[in-house]
């Protein structure tokens, strides 16, 4: 009996501990589960509070021009899309033809609607940031606030090559926004953006940073990003979870004409140094050194002996330029701007742009194998000059088939063509195309090199590509108006 008692204890002890250990296991995933989800929860961003700290920094723009300015208002399509469809390139939709107005000669200097953007108040005493090309060519700019007030703006300065501009309206106690690191802004991270598609005002889209230093113009790396932004949203800031802007939303990719989830915005600190020499002078001065740069493949640093494929690529050095005094020549590679590294051809005018014209800088070039350091005196940009005409034919030319199996034809020069281009030698090209014009050789340039050897005439010309290895790349050393220049001619095999 005693067995018994102790036998049936002992079972319903171990089933009481099997059961624990069955509940215990069965609770696990649920807790798992709770946990995951509120870990999810707290994952999830929450843009209320940001939408009412930096809401009431974003404004709206109104542009209006004078009708007599380009003709008739209207046309049959919206204002917004007009604004849409110039800044991103696509075609402007046919507008029926306006028959003539009739008794309202008066509306000829009215200001009528242009376009539509966005900005945010830089300063409470009232500049305020926004694109270029939402205000360019606008005879009158109206900002509107959150709390409907609205004022005549002064444009203050745009710049055209980074699309930042400033303008000015009368108020004092504006809500300025805060300002981000773009440095501390990393892929993945959540960004908000605040503007008026459309018009319609105080819309707010989000979503993530897509990429960094996006390479889509020559002074900016661009924030790439999957917020939603159309036409309107122009100028608008984008916003990091800490309420700071950290750029301004500038362009879309689409081939639709609509949204397709890639859009670009400034980088707030490239921003904010251009505005601050817009609000100082009304323009943005830069630096500027007289070379035209190509990006270095793989097959040129082989050829020229460059361990890897990075820097600079001098396709051609403008006569007079301070890299034509500092000794820059065609084939160089900028692998360094004070000391900066070059990695990628863009790296350059950025760098230089930035660069107080009158400077003194140290350029290092890769060259026959080995660095050289150069100096050079910053110039500042200006209009690019206009290549010269084409030098006088008068003098019947020699013409040379040597380089026909290159795609050229070449001639001497003319002691006028030689006068006019302050050459003292050098072959014309007469005709280029197939592999010539594959590597960017046009009628009109005079090559002065090939093959690595100095090219005064077409005989000399003639030998240089008789010695020449027509199995590998031919390096050609030419002059195109102002610009000395240099090109790879690859041989078709």
């Amino acid at each position: 009996m005693m067995h018994n008692v102790c036998w049936k204890r002992l079972r319903l002890g171990a089933l009481a501990i099997a059961m624990a250990a069955t509940s215990a296991i069965t609770l696990l995933p649920i807790e798992v589960a709770q946990a995951q989800s509120a870990n999810a929860a707290r994952a999830l961003p929450d843009f209320t509070d940001l939408v009412e700290q930096v809401g009431p920094s974003v404004v709206n723009i109104r542009t209006l021009e004078k009708a007599s300015s380009r003709g008739p208002a209207g046309g049959g399509v919206d204002e917004d899309m007009l604004e849409f469809f110039r800044r991103f390139g696509l075609p402007v939709p046919n507008m029926p033809r306006q028959g003539p107005r009739q008794q309202r000669p008066q509306q000829d200097e009215e200001a009528q609607p242009r376009g539509v953007g966005s900005g945010f108040v830089l300063t409470s005493d009232g500049f305020i940031m926004t694109n270029a090309h939402v205000v360019e060519d606008a005879d009158e700019v109206v900002v509107t606030l959150t709390d409907k007030r609205e004022f005549k703006a002064r444009i203050v300065g745009a710049d055209k090559r980074t699309d930042v501009a400033v303008v000015k309206i009368d108020a004092t106690g504006l809500p300025a926004v805060k300002l981000g690191d773009t440095a501390r802004l990393k892929v993945g991270e959540w960004v908000m953006a605040i503007g008026s598609p459309f018009g319609l005002e105080n819309t707010v889209t989000a979503g993530i940073v897509s990429a960094k230093q996006r390479d889509t113009g020559d002074y900016l790396p661009f924030i790439q990003t999957d917020v939603a932004i159309n036409p309107g949203n122009s100028g608008g800031p984008l916003i990091n979870m800490r309420g700071e802007v950290v750029g301004i939303n500038s362009q879309i990719y689409s081939r639709s004409g609509g949204f397709m989830g890639i859009s670009f915005a400034i980088p707030i600190d490239e921003a904010i140094r251009v505005s601050d020499q817009l609000r100082l002078n009304g323009r943005v001065s830069r630096g500027r050194i007289g070379v035209q740069i190509d990006q270095v493949s793989k097959e040129v640093a082989e050829s020229l002996g460059l361990p890897k494929a990075l820097g600079a690529l001098v396709r051609g050095v403008e006569t007079g330029s301070p890299a034509d005094k500092a000794g820059i020549e065609p084939g160089d590679i900028i692998v360094r701007f004070d000391g900066k590294a070059i990695e990628k051809s863009a790296d350059l005018p950025r760098l230089v742009g930035n660069t107080k014209p009158g400077s003194k800088s140290t350029i290092t070039v890769f060259r026959r194998g080995s660095n050289k350091d150069l100096a050079i005196t910053i110039a500042e940009i200006e209009p690019e000059v206009s290549a010269r005409k084409a030098a006088d034919r008068e003098e019947k030319p020699k013409a040379s088939a040597a380089g026909q199996s290159l795609g050229l034809v070449v001639s001497d020069l003319t002691a006028a063509q030689k006068k006019e281009l302050k050459l003292k030698g050098g072959v014309r090209i007469d005709a280029a195309s197939e592999a010539a014009a594959r590597a960017g050789l046009r009628e009109g340039d005079v090559i002065l090199g090939i093959a690595n050897a100095e090219v005064g005439s077409v005989k000399e010309f003639e030998a240089a590509l008789a010695k020449a290895d027509r199995s590998k790349t031919i390096s050609v050393l030419f002059r195109r108006g102002e610009w000395t220049q240099f090109a790879a001619i690859r041989p078709a095999r």
